[in-house]
């Protein structure tokens, strides 16, 4: 009997990149738990945004079979990727095995919202409900699948972005001095992740590892060169990168 071959292949840094960008730029998925009064997998479509380390959050209604799943059972699964268009399992997706925590700290609460509505203004209409929290799913590992022949089994080290000390401060600011005042740059910084990225690109997060856009119902996730240590290499960054995108324009 022939010996039967492994299809994962070996975890390299263009596979921990595009497992962070799928996380990144989603903005709905399935989370997967156990429902309370069944036992049995229950799957619940939610929106979907970052913390600063990269871990998915959530925001759900206690009215709802999830937040009851959650509070029994933490061990959860999230499914993100976009099918796009032609055979939808063509294209790179990502299944996050998680603890879910809810957030009872009101300082990390706010921090979550300001992310959250920047993702989802809609959710403005009832994020301040009594019964709605916010919950960060914590990554205990990940199944990559970045197409054919392109499946991955990671370490919840391979989804974790590092945290630069302040940033998550200056974030808010940040993004809204980059939205009223920069977005030319904003729109180059697209160009480097997008062949044709068009124009109206508007920020929505940033972290120590990158800078995540949104058009319309579009995100991208653009990635600094190297990761940021300090809140105050953002600026230095930022500035650099728009200089060598224009250079290389003006050399093509």
């Amino acid at each position: 009997m022939a010996e039967n071959k492994s299809v994962l292949q070996e975890v390299d840094d263009e596979a921990r990149n595009q497992a962070k960008a799928l996380v990144r730029t989603a903005r709905h998925g399935a989370l997967a738990h156990l429902h309370k009064a069944s036992g049995t997998p229950h799957v619940s479509r939610v929106g979907v945004a970052t913390a600063p380390d990269g871990a998915p959050t959530i925001l759900i209604s206690q009215l709802s079979p999830h937040y009851e799943g959650l509070m029994g059972q933490p061990r959860c699964s999230l499914l993100l990727g976009e099918p796009g268009k032609g055979d939808p399992l063509a294209h790179p997706r990502i299944t996050v095995m998680a603890q879910a925590r809810r957030v009872t700290d009101e300082a990390e609460r706010q921090m979550m919202r300001g992310r959250y509505l920047a993702r989802h203004p809609k959710a403005a209409l009832y994020v301040d409900f009594a019964d709605f929290a916010f919950w960060v799913l914590a990554p205990t590992g990940a199944a990559l699948n970045g197409g054919y022949g392109k499946a991955y089994t990671l370490e919840a080290d391979d989804l974790r972005s590092p945290v630069a000390g302040g940033l998550a401060e200056i974030e808010p600011g940040a993004v809204a001095h980059m939205n009223a005042d920069h977005k030319d740059a904003l729109d180059l910084y697209a160009g480097q992740a997008l062949a044709d990225p068009g124009t109206g690109w508007s920020a929505v997060s940033l972290d120590a590892e990158g800078l995540d856009l949104m058009r319309n119902e579009q995100l991208v996730r653009v990635r600094f060169p190297k990761p940021l240590t300090t809140a105050e290499a953002l600026r230095g960054t930022l500035a650099a990168m728009a200089k060598s995108i224009r250079g290389n324009a003006q050399a093509g």
